[in-house]
């Protein structure tokens, strides 16, 4: 891939000088701006020094053309939310943050969309969306951060999958900043649409490989604000799986989400926060169940009669229905709250995989094997999206692994994940962190087609250097 060697010699200072006179909509960083910012998920997100933030699409094209013209590294950031270094950025580069691009531009109940600039947070949106009696498809607990154009760019997942897909299935059409500068725009706001290939999708999930977004049409639903929340021992995955199935298929109700933790992670927690589980078997896992209805009082007798019929069926291992809204949302914390643990094992090495959900059983259990292998002190905590089969591993270990026990380590995790059809990074993205994963675990087919696109839209090699695709 041609790279202009350029970008290595610039000055943080010429840098900034150029930019400044690119366009009316362009503030530029320097490094003074940024030192009194935090950098979010990972410490090396601003090492750039200089970062630029346009307040239009076009803003956006003159850098990028600008860059592109002379070799210069663009690393396009979001809420720097991202959790394997994919916002990470080097000296000679370029930041281009979507902060600027924060507008919510038009709300159609009618036709159920939101058309928003990328910088727009989820939070944000969800709030300006609330008044209506509407509601995001897709949530996750960084809502407050991620932006939009960043759960494009990583396909976010988060707790409603299991519903209704990822952010791949919630975007209707948008608007990106190719690497040559020109503007990609696609701002379809219709679901069938059968005209060739959907090329929106090259920049869903490309971690800023092809592209900047800019804009985006999302799909948006009703809110349904009556909801009972529930935590329920189970003794395993298959078990959990079953009472989903049973909340799901109900009458006039709908399941909200569906989390579980394994014993590890729940006991943990629960200790640090002073949360009682007194009425938890000890060996059991936590299943923890969110349903909504048309008014609060269908909503928790739908939930007790359901956990009363699968009691004994089911063999549960105790139970606890919410009695408040303060109450479901201590129990919420048990799941949002997941890094939790960083204080007593700082810079653990946590990975996101998926298997089919009817796998999690014998994907946990040999996964405990295999770690045991690399060293018999090892375990995880494990947590995640039971119903899409997405889980959350972390090592309980102090990190960072290094050399040969990093290789050991993601070997055992990765193993047996895409022979099961799951992936070895469900909604984290590749970065610089998952780049073994990638190479290890995905098809060379699909790799050397992900190199070819990249040839292709950027020649020079700018966007995201050195991350995916390799």
């Amino acid at each position: 891939m041609t790279k202009n060697s350029s970008h290595s010699t610039t000055s943080a200072t010429d840098l900034i000088t150029r930019l400044s006179a690119l366009h009316p909509d362009l503030a530029i960083l320097g490094p003074d701006d940024l030192a009194g910012r935090h950098p979010g998920e990972h410490p090396g997100n601003f090492d750039a020094g200089v970062m630029a933030q346009p307040g239009s699409a076009e803003a956006a094209a003159a850098l990028v053309s600008w860059c592109a013209a002379h070799g210069v590294g663009v690393v396009p950031q979001g809420g720097l939310t991202g959790l394997v270094g994919g916002n990470v950025s080097h000296a000679g580069e370029v930041i281009l943050s979507s902060q600027r691009l924060n507008r919510i531009l038009s709300i159609e109940p009618e036709e159920m969309t939101a058309t928003v600039e990328a910088g727009v947070t989820l939070e944000a949106l969800q709030q300006a969306l609330k008044p209506l009696g509407l509601a995001t498809g897709i949530d996750l607990g960084s809502r407050g951060s991620a932006t939009i154009g960043g759960m494009i760019s990583t396909n976010a997942g988060g707790i409603l999958a299991f519903r209704n897909g990822v952010m791949r299935h919630q975007i209707l059409g948008l608007e990106a900043v190719l690497p040559s500068g020109e503007l990609f725009s696609d701002l379809t706001r219709v679901v069938k649409v059968s005209a060739g290939p959907d090329l929106k999708h090259l920049f869903i999930g490309g971690e800023g490989a092809f592209g900047f977004v800019t804009r985006a049409v999302l799909k948006i639903e009703p809110e349904r604000p009556h909801r009972a929340t529930a935590m329920i021992g189970v003794p395993d995955a298959m078990t959990a799986l079953r009472v989903v199935r049973h909340f799901r298929g109900l009458p006039a109700v709908t399941l909200e989400a569906a989390e579980m933790m394994w014993p590890r992670y729940i006991r943990d927690h629960a200790r640090q926060k002073n949360v009682e589980l007194d009425w938890l078997e000890e060996t059991a896992s936590a299943l923890l169940i969110e349903i909504s209805a048309e008014d609060i009082d269908t909503a928790k007798l739908a939930i007790e009669t359901g956990l009363e019929a699968l009691w004994e069926p089911l063999g549960l291992q105790g139970g606890i229905v919410a009695q408040s809204l303060a109450q479901a949302t201590r129990l919420w914390d048990l799941r949002e709250d997941s890094g939790f643990y960083y204080a007593e094992i700082p810079d653990a090495a946590s990975f996101d995989i998926s298997v089919p959900p009817t796998f999690l059983d014998d994907y946990v259990g040999g996964l405990q094997a295999r770690l045991r292998k690399v060293d018999p002190a090892y375990e995880a905590y494990v947590y995640g999206h039971i119903a899409d089969g997405n889980l959350h591993l972390t090592l309980i270990k102090r990190g960072p692994l290094v050399g040969t026990e990093l290789r050991l380590v993601e070997e055992a995790v990765y193993t047996g994940v895409a022979d099961a059809g799951g992936s070895f990074s469900a909604e984290h993205g590749v970065g610089l962190e998952k780049k073994f994963g990638y190479e290890r675990f995905m098809s060379r087919e699909k790799q050397a087609l992900a190199r070819t696109l990249k040839q292709a839209l950027d020649p020079k090699g700018i966007f995201n250097r050195g991350k995916v695709p390799f």
